[in-house]
């Protein structure tokens, strides 16, 4: 089956003319990564930020098995109403993932249940992403490491529950370290978080961040969706045997 990818993308930055991200990503950062996506033969949809219901409606969102999310500037004006949707969507089953400074985002946090707080600094240093899990799904075919001349730098301690699997780390050229491929379950759905992506640099351009993102989505993309509900179990499956009382 087709998988069908929402790239959700906050799309502030690229519309304001003085900010490098106009240059960069003229049509929006989510358009080289949905670009990319379709080429490789997935469904791929665009929601941003100022679309009603931030262009996840209830038929959008039925309509996902993979969510991939960019937010920097307005994390505050994403709907509280919108996050809780899209929270239950993940744990029904749909993947989700979440990429650079979407780690502040309401949906990452709540899905975490920390601050999802860093260190960080922009300072156009040199990152070096480490492929610690090869045999992991997300890192097919990449080599050793990715090397990206300049990024903002993230730095530890991060603030996320200890990761179920780490594909990656990152090192800088400040020397900071930094767990910048993270992968959790929730529920049904299965979370990946991709560490680079500063809007004033051109990271959704190079091939392996691409390739990552694509990797990603097919790891995180659901076997079945289905709520778990919450039951009285009346009947149980074996007889239980009514124990003796003390007194007997």
């Amino acid at each position: 089956m087709t998988i069908r990818v929402t790239v959700w993308n906050e799309f502030r930055h690229e519309k304001d003319a003085s900010h490098a991200a106009s240059t960069i990503y003229p049509n929006g950062l989510h358009e080289p990564i949905a670009s990319h996506l379709r080429q490789q033969g997935l469904e791929v949809r665009i929601a941003t930020l100022d679309e009603p219901e931030h262009g996840l409606t209830d038929e959008v969102l039925a309509n996902t098995d993979v969510m991939t999310w960019w937010g920097h500037m307005a994390h505050a004006e994403v709907s509280d109403a919108v996050v809780e949707k899209v929270q239950q969507r993940v744990l029904e089953g749909m993947g989700l993932i979440v990429l650079h400074s979407g780690h502040h985002s309401k949906l990452f946090k709540r899905l975490m249940g920390t601050t999802g707080n860093l260190k960080w600094r922009e300072a156009d240093e040199r990152e070096r992403i480490w492929i610690v899990e090869p045999g992991h799904p997300i890192a097919e075919g990449l080599g050793e490491y990715i090397t990206l001349e300049a990024e903002e730098m993230y730095g530890e301690r991060f603030d996320i529950p200890a990761p179920d699997e780490l594909v990656f780390v990152s090192w800088f050229q400040g020397g900071e370290i930094f767990r910048s491929g993270c992968c959790w379950y929730r529920g049904r759905g299965r979370i990946f978080y991709f560490r680079p992506g500063h809007e004033s640099y051109p990271t959704y351009h190079n091939q392996d961040v691409l390739k990552v993102i694509y990797n990603a989505v097919r790891w995180a993309a659901p076997h079945t969706i289905a709520a778990t509900p919450v039951v009285n179990v009346k009947v149980p499956l074996e007889t239980i045997t009514p124990k003796e009382s003390a007194a007997d």
